[in-house]
């Protein structure tokens, strides 16, 4: 695993890479199955289950508070990245536009090409997850997700859905793509979260 893509952390960075992870030296891509090309002019958010339902426009999205961050970013395939730059929507601020009914438990993340992956609702609406649509100053490319993709840095980031174009709110926990093919239900990198028992 080691050499020319990844490297250990430095004794400085151990308190921020989990156990089992190496630094990669770029920005490794992982994809199951084509990579989707959607026009951002043709990008939609559709918000439904337990809701009002919206549907949000890549111009809508750029209407909402757009804010800058910095995360970590943990692949269950052991490699990490830190620091990474990125612009987006706090899920947070988002979650302003939406009348979300109290009996919703989970959301579904629904995205171009069919993946999905799900998430309890307290791991979804913390301070932290954005929707972004920039990385490192650029529209995010599509191998990255674009146009729009979740970020989820306190989890592996098979949960931080590419090319997303779907939240379904559910009163209960509906497994997504991997976690139906053998991955945790929940994926917290600092617990190694990699596969259901």
């Amino acid at each position: 695993m080691l050499g020319k893509f990844f490297k250990p952390p430095a004794p400085k960075q151990q308190d921020r890479v989990p156990p089992g992870q190496h630094l990669a030296t770029g920005f490794p891509v992982l994809t199951y199955g084509a990579t989707p090309e959607i026009a951002a002019n043709d990008w939609e958010l559709k918000i439904w289950g337990l809701v009002e339902p919206i549907t949000l426009s890549f111009a809508d999205l750029l209407g909402l508070p757009q804010t800058e961050f910095t995360a970590d970013f943990h692949c269950v395939t052991t490699w990490s990245k830190l620091d990474v730059q990125w612009t987006g929507v706090k899920v947070t601020d988002l979650m302003r536009q939406v009348t979300l009914d109290p009996k919703a438990t989970h959301v579904l993340q629904h995205c171009y090409g069919g993946y999905t992956t799900n998430l309890a609702l307290e791991d979804f609406l913390r301070e932290e997850n954005f929707i972004a649509h920039t990385l490192f100053g650029d529209p995010l490319p599509a191998p990255h997700g674009g146009p729009v993709r979740l970020v989820v840095p306190h989890l592996y980031a098979w949960k931080s859905a590419k090319w997303l174009n779907g939240l379904e709110f559910l009163d209960h926990e509906e497994l997504g793509f991997w976690e139906r093919n053998g991955y945790h239900r929940r994926g917290e990198p600092w617990a190694e979260e990699r596969y259901s028992d």
